[in-house]
């Protein structure tokens, strides 16, 4: 990815979660800021038609409010569905200059997010989730310690909300990204 690619990275995301109406995801993508946010398509169980359409209505959505979409799963698949880049542990490039977002919940993954070359990092889950239900945090000084050490811009997920983003930077997050903190 160009640097001047990295400048440009929205410090918001939408984080699509198949327990969640798809409707009511829709219209938390439709108020993302315009031009200042991203969304993360990942419905991994969804069935492949069905995955697409519901990927193609976000991309509507996406391209009318300039919004940054990234799909779970591999970079050329990414490419082939005309997203702007792709989440996931794929190290291989595609055809094409596209971002690529990695997830997180520990020193080794955040190792590996480094070695595959991420754009960017979804690190997780800074405070108890609904959609992780009994999973341990990290909370506030494990996230800051693995933010600090992570050579790329971090976003906070999990059980985050638009009131924690004040003291986000402080942590060494970049941005924030949420489920149900975005779909109120």
């Amino acid at each position: 990815m160009e640097p001047c690619h990295r400048k440009k990275l929205p410090t918001l995301w939408l984080m699509t979660d198949e327990r969640v109406e798809a409707s009511i995801q829709l219209a938390a993508a439709a108020r993302l800021p315009m031009g200042r946010a991203g969304i993360v398509f990942r419905h991994y169980r969804t069935m492949p038609d069905e995955r697409r359409a519901l990927f193609a209505r976000f991309r509507a959505i996406a391209r009318r409010r300039r919004l940054v979409l990234m799909l779970a799963g591999s970079a050329r698949q990414a490419a082939a569905w005309g997203a702007d880049g792709w989440h996931g542990a794929d190290h291989r490039r595609a055809s094409r200059p596209m971002l690529h977002s990695a997830a997180a919940h520990d020193a080794m993954e955040m190792e590996a997010a480094r070695i595959g070359e991420a754009d960017l990092l979804f690190l997780s889950p800074l405070f108890p989730t609904r959609s992780h239900p009994g999973a341990g945090a990290l909370g506030r000084v494990r996230f800051a310690m693995l933010a600090r050490r992570a050579g790329m811009p971090v976003m906070a997920l999990g059980g985050v909300t638009a009131e924690d983003r004040r003291f986000l930077s402080t942590l060494g997050a970049a941005g924030w990204a949420a489920i149900d903190g975005l779909l109120r």
